[in-house]
């Protein structure tokens, strides 16, 4: 059977045919060379069948280049490390307010705002250049669930409330000058029409094209430290709890890995593999 009549079952249930290109580039953006990547495509190839997984087929890639350089599995499993930020959206808040200062904004997380009518905890306010920007993150643990037209709708209406009030707020001079909604999955084709519409950004795994969270976290080498397939979930639970959030806060602070009581052998290995991520 040619690979391309093979059908792949994704998150969401929906099924599509295999496309050894995507899976290539997705390849190509963990670092790993033509060789490597060629010989992991050929094993892959040879264990597809009707109906697998992307899950299988990730899982599959994953151990391979994990096998050849710990740092190429960490770039190819952002996707995954952005879902381990979880079960609840606070520590993507603050992945999103971190990986902001690093383009140069000043940010605050869980501020309380007044607006005209009601008042609104905002998930992150991020100021650069006198303007002031107010961002809400909706974090899906679950890959399958998109933002419908709903979210931006009512992030919207909230954002419209606090800017009939600005004014009275006196943040500072900053001026308020837009409305975000960042998600760690996507939004449907309504929800980017009415976003375009109404003057929202709306920033997701995907959207803008090359521009979206993976491209932004790839190009600035902002990497949770999630992303590490050398640290245990508790490992990484204790660091998220004492917000160390990037790979990058990690190599001022390694004294956190003192804490754990991570051997020296084992945390040179560590530091290692998240210096090679941030280069």
């Amino acid at each position: 059977m040619n690979i391309s009549d093979i059908d792949i079952i994704k998150s969401s249930g929906e099924k599509v045919k295999f496309s050894l290109d995507k899976l290539r580039t997705s390849l190509n953006k963990s670092g790993a060379d033509e060789q490597v990547v060629n010989q992991i495509l050929d094993k892959v190839r040879d264990e597809l069948y009707q109906g697998i997984s992307t899950k299988e087929i990730y899982n599959r890639a994953f151990a391979l280049l994990k096998k050849n350089k710990s740092y190429f599995a960490s770039k190819y499993k952002l996707k995954k490390a952005i879902y381990e930020l979880g079960p609840t959206g606070f520590p993507f808040e603050r992945f999103v307010s971190a990986a902001l200062k690093y383009s140069g904004y000043k940010t605050e997380v869980g501020t309380i705002l007044q607006g005209k009518c009601v008042s609104h905890e905002i998930d992150v306010i991020a100021r650069k250049n006198s303007e002031a920007t107010i961002i809400e993150c909706k974090f899906h643990s679950d890959p399958g669930l998109n933002c419908n037209v709903k979210i931006p709708l009512y992030i919207n209406s909230r954002y419209q409330d606090i800017k009939e009030n600005w004014h009275k707020l006196k943040k500072k001079g900053n001026s308020l000058n837009q409305g975000w909604v960042v998600t760690n999955t996507r939004f449907t084709k309504d929800a980017i029409q009415y976003g375009n519409c109404c003057g929202l950004y709306l920033l997701s795994w995907d959207y803008p094209l090359n521009n979206g969270l993976k491209d932004r976290i790839d190009r600035l080498g902002l990497y949770p430290v999630t992303v590490s397939t050398l640290l245990s979930q508790r490992e990484k639970q204790f660091l998220l709890s004492r917000s160390v959030v990037l790979c990058r806060d990690l190599i001022n602070d390694k004294f956190y890995l003192d804490h754990l009581g991570i051997s020296e052998t084992r945390k040179k290995k560590i530091l290692d593999e998240i210096s090679h991520l941030c280069s």
